[in-house]
């Protein structure tokens, strides 16, 4: 019997965690032939089906979420009408609330496996090869003729060691940019919002297997590691053994985690100080700047402690932090959800991800979405369309502030911009204004370039700023812009009527073989070098520096 796990990624960098698990825990049952297809939603719809189809599976398993549920059942019907005899298989977060009815509206599902897959897989393909019935199987939804039957439910896999590792299997690919791995399931908080709330507690890989696992992805040059842990450091010293662990033997990976800052002791601080820049990356959920919000959702966290600590690693240590936010949640209007960014623009954080919420299935936050009077849309991903708080317009807004945050703050590349937007104002309205600036104007309708960009800002300070100001930023852009490239071709307005480069002595500059060097030197009204700026003219040269497969390189003299 020839056994078909597949999934359809968001981006072909994407890799899949669920499907290595489940083709390890069940590898050992006789007389199966298994295929791991990884799959994306950008591709066209017939040449999913084709491959789907090409591999004459007699199971095909789908490993479904909110961004590719849809798209999985319209294969999943197509491929069923193509191949009758083809028994197909749901599983994963998306379709494990609401089975049942799943199932009735779509014919060409045979089986939905609920929650945890790995037991409930082996034990399904095992009755399947055999000719069983399905009964007996906890956690899983079936068809039975025209009837459908929910057995019950199977409660969480009590030592997750039992489960061989799909990295000693060599199930993994791992020569993708990005591969996922899981040291823990479960979370300690119980916030309304999140599928991680409905299990209770947290449960561990053993040390030993964690190290081997690691050991196997550092030895094999994984580009980054992303740890798939709802919240890592859940344990503090369990948290420094394996930080220790990756700083001893570490090759050059990247490392993702995900923690929680307020939980972060001194020893944890201690030791992160000493990890080198660009190897650690935090994702920290902050969620709402609003305590009495927070209390609403169950997320009991002190923003206090978790600012502070926060604090610490941007001060104390290199570790790149990046601070979430979900907008929407309950008692946060618009001016509340602007003091929550600014609250994290204080913080000086590396990146800003902002959210709306996501009403999703099974999580307690339904429950006060109807209690509470929100609109959500009924089709996945289950984003709110308008709250008590919050009109569509404004969600409309922040979600052009959410944008505006990839494009200018996260990037990185409009810090000295920011500054003097900074000076006149906070961050936080400059977002918010420039978000009503660019949706009014379509600047949101398509995929802006980096030239736009540096142009559609300049015509929005243009509108709102004294002609000081206005010079200012014309400087800080012009400066900003040079850093991002050589300034030639089409270039932005108000980088043309800047002031004209100096000529100055020829630079003599050394370059290695293939590599292609360039200069280019323009007086500023400020220099930009200093920190705090030097208000004095200063004329600066930079250094562009590139070669094949080795991008751009700006030095700033």
């Amino acid at each position: 019997m020839k056994i078909l796990l597949t999934t359809l990624h968001a981006k072909y960098v994407h890799a899949s965690l669920a499907l290595p698990y489940l083709a390890s825990a069940c590898a050992t049952l006789p007389e199966l032939e298994w295929n791991i297809l990884e799959l994306t939603i950008n591709e066209l719809p017939d040449q999913l089906l084709a491959k789907l189809y090409a591999e004459r599976a007699d199971v095909v398993m789908f490993s479904c979420y909110i961004w590719n549920t849809e798209l999985t059942l319209k294969l999943a019907s197509d491929l069923k009408q193509l191949a009758p005899e083809t028994f197909i298989v749901l599983g994963g977060p998306e379709v494990s609330f609401g089975s049942f009815d799943m199932m009735v509206r779509n014919a060409a599902i045979d089986c939905i496996v609920r929650g945890e897959g790995e037991e409930s897989c082996r034990e399904l393909l095992a009755a399947l090869s055999r000719g069983d019935a399905l009964e007996e199987i906890a956690g899983i939804t079936y068809r039975e003729g025209e009837e459908v039957i929910a057995n019950p439910e199977r409660g969480p896999l009590a030592d997750l060691d039992t489960i061989p590792s799909p990295f000693a299997a060599g199930l993994v690919d791992l020569k993708k940019p990005l591969v996922y791995y899981e040291t823990s399931r479960g979370c300690p908080f119980s916030c309304a919002f999140c599928m991680s709330s409905i299990e209770n507690g947290v449960r561990s890989f053993s040390m030993q297997r964690i190290k081997a696992d690691l050991t196997l992805l550092m030895e094999a040059g994984v580009q980054t590691v992303k740890l798939a842990d709802r919240t890592f450091n859940f344990d503090a010293r369990r948290a420094n053994e394996i930080w220790r662990f990756v700083l001893e033997h570490n090759r050059g990976s990247k490392f993702h985690f995900e923690i929680a800052a307020e939980l972060l002791t001194e020893e944890n601080l201690a030791l992160l100080a000493q990890v080198p820049a660009g190897m650690f990356r935090f994702e920290i959920g902050v969620q709402s700047g609003g305590e009495e919000t927070l209390a609403k959702v169950e997320r009991k966290s002190s923003l206090e402690k978790l600012y502070a600590n926060v604090a610490r690693l941007k001060s104390a240590t290199a570790v790149t932090v990046h601070l979430d936010l979900v907008a929407g949640l309950p008692g946060e209007s618009l001016p509340g959800f602007l003091a929550s960014v600014q609250g994290l623009f204080a913080l000086e954080a590396d990146h800003i991800q902002v959210e709306p919420l996501k009403v999703l299935k099974g999580t307690a936050m339904r429950g006060i979405a109807r209690k509470e009077g929100y609109a959500y849309a009924e089709a996945a991903p289950y984003k709110i369309l308008r709250t008590p708080w919050l009109s569509f317009e404004e969600i409309r807004r922040i979600e052009g502030i959410s944008r505006l945050l990839d494009l200018v703050y996260n990037s990185g590349r409009f810090a000295t911009t920011l500054q003097v937007f900074a000076a006149g104002q906070p961050l936080s309205q400059f977002f918010n204004q420039a978000a009503q600036f660019f949706d009014s104007a379509g600047l949101f309708a398509g995929n802006l370039s980096l030239a736009s960009l540096f142009e559609a800002l300049w015509r929005y300070a243009a509108e709102g700023s004294d002609d000081q100001v206005l010079q200012r930023l014309r400087d800080a852009l012009c400066f900003d812009l040079c850093l991002t490239g050589y300034p030639s071709g089409n270039l932005p307005s108000f980088f043309t009527r800047g002031p004209e480069p100096e000529a100055g002595a020829p630079l003599r500059l050394e370059s290695k073989p293939g590599e292609r060097v360039r200069y280019y030197r323009r007086t500023f009204a400020r220099d930009y070098r200093c920190t705090p700026w030097s208000e004095e003219p200063a004329t600066i040269t930079f250094i562009y520096r590139s070669a094949a497969g080795a991008g751009l390189q700006v030095q700033v003299l």
